[in-house]
């Protein structure tokens, strides 16, 4: 039986013996490379390969403060990106606008700008242009940046899925093993921004039904597994989802306005409507495998 269960992983009693002989063992180990060669000895990877260590870093916390284990001392702090980041500075870019048919738009390159010089454009645009503003994203993610005769037209970001979210759960209808295993063949788009100075009908639907077919195929090549489903949230008191719609995602629900953290029971945040798209017709099939 499980002692601890921590992002899914069951911790057993004989784990807790290894980890405190293993600390025993290397004495002069940092926490963090005593994660590392944690994660080492359990075979414990990421599917793109790379270690799981900052959820060991998270699990191995977790027991040193349940008085299990006793970690080394903190040697180093680094810090925190996300708590002190600034704004994206402003980019100078041509804001005449743009008007006609879809036709006259085309050809339409829609680029993945992660770790390349015009991811600074995206994160300056949807910093400006966004009603969310820029927030970085944590674990895999994507963004992208479409253009239109060499002029940014709209941005796209999508990362990975929450994972807990009722409606989307029962319409996919995986059991909580299958959701553990699979929820990495999910990404959740986080930002949609046509530039304001952009007026084509039905672009903004064109777009998501393009980024979608594309997504599976930039997923796997930067993380080495595809995407099998899509899903994002829409503010109900700003938004319709119209070109959601129209593009053929699905209305999964809404959600309860109460946010992952909650301890009241109660609505504190705008409901949200949850929209859904397969990537391919087999999605249940492969997501409920265990």
């Amino acid at each position: 039986m499980a002692a601890y269960r921590y992002r899914g992983r069951e911790i057993r009693a004989e784990d807790i013996v290894f980890i405190r002989q293993y600390i025993a063992e290397h004495p002069g180990l940092s926490r963090r490379r005593l994660s590392q060669k944690l994660c080492e000895a359990w075979q414990w990877k990421q599917a793109n390969g790379a270690l799981c260590d900052m959820v060991c870093r998270g699990l191995l916390l977790m027991l040193h403060r349940a008085g299990e284990i006793e970690l080394p001392p903190v040697r180093y702090t680094p810090p925190n990106p996300l708590t002190r980041r600034e704004a994206p500075a402003p980019l100078l870019i041509d804001t005449t606008p743009i008007r006609g048919s879809l036709s006259e738009l085309q050809p339409l390159h829609i680029q993945p700008v992660r770790r390349t010089p015009e991811e600074a454009l995206f994160n300056s645009l949807v910093e400006q242009y966004h009603y969310l503003g820029y927030e970085q994203p944590v674990g895999e993610h994507l963004k992208y940046v479409i253009w239109s005769h060499s002029r940014p037209i709209a941005c796209l970001a999508w990362s990975s899925a929450p994972r807990h979210l009722a409606s989307r759960d029962r319409f996919i209808g995986w059991s909580a093993e299958a959701r553990r295993r699979n929820l990495r063949f999910l990404a959740y788009n986080t930002r949609f921004l046509i530039l304001p100075w952009v007026e084509v009908p039905h672009l903004a639907s064109h777009l998501l039904a393009r980024a979608a077919k594309q997504l599976w195929h930039d997923w796997e090549r930067l993380y080495r597994h595809p995407i099998y489903f899509v899903e994002t949230f829409v503010d109900s008191e700003r938004f319709r989802g119209t070109c959601y719609r129209a593009a053929n995602w699905i209305d999964l629900g809404q959600t309860t306005g109460r946010g992952k953290d909650d301890r009241t029971h109660r609505p504190n945040r705008s409901l949200k409507q949850l929209l859904g798209y397969p990537l391919t017709p087999r999605f249940r099939e492969l997501l409920q495998e265990t």
